[in-house]
């Protein structure tokens, strides 16, 4: 759903507003809420997030998070401010914002190296793909297909149950076919 506030707000404005459920987002000026997770997207979420934490994170390459507010400024012009929760965010390990004690800080004030969004039924593809700033997946669950996003290349489409999905550099080490991501719809 858009929100259209009487009065254009600026990104710190959106930030000082109470924080809504599902989350809203902050984008080229807008403020769009997602939609409330279903079945689908639940499960595709929950299996893939740990699944990559656990090729990425022991060796302290990389972490993935499940619906992390990412806020960041890419220019100073208000259409290029943005504050979005894409459904996994995934850090390159030294890029993790961290507290004092080394701890995950709570603020992520940079862009995701790695983003991931579930398509949910009746959602703007054209919407989603916003969120994605370097590279990332558009997961279709309905089509059971993947869109993978690169940086100055053309969007490439997965939907062969064998093939082996794109992943980037840092997270090479980690496997998954079409086919496996979504088996975890039959579990």
């Amino acid at each position: 759903m858009v929100q259209t506030p009487a009065k254009p707000l600026t990104l710190s404005e959106f930030l000082d507003l109470p924080e809504t459920e599902p989350a809203s987002e902050y984008i080229d000026g807008r403020i769009i809420q997602k939609p409330m997770p279903q079945g689908e997207h639940s499960a595709i979420q929950t299996e893939l997030v740990p699944a990559i934490n656990l090729v990425v994170k022991p060796k302290q390459i990389a972490r993935a998070f499940c619906e992390l507010r990412c806020t960041f400024g890419v220019g100073v012009a208000r259409r290029r401010h943005r504050s979005i929760v894409p459904d996994i965010s995934v850090f390159m390990w030294d890029r993790i914002p961290r507290k004092d004690n080394g701890g995950v800080a709570n603020v992520f004030s940079i862009a995701p190296d790695w983003t991931i969004e579930i398509l949910f039924p009746d959602q703007s593809q054209t919407k989603v793909t916003k969120n994605i700033t370097q590279m990332g997946w558009l997961i279709d669950p309905k089509e059971q297909s993947v869109f993978v996003y690169l940086p100055d290349k053309p969007t490439t489409f997965y939907e062969e149950p064998g093939t082996q999905l794109p992943m980037p550099e840092f997270a090479k080490d980690f496997s998954l076919t079409v086919e496996g991501l979504f088996s975890w719809l039959l579990e």
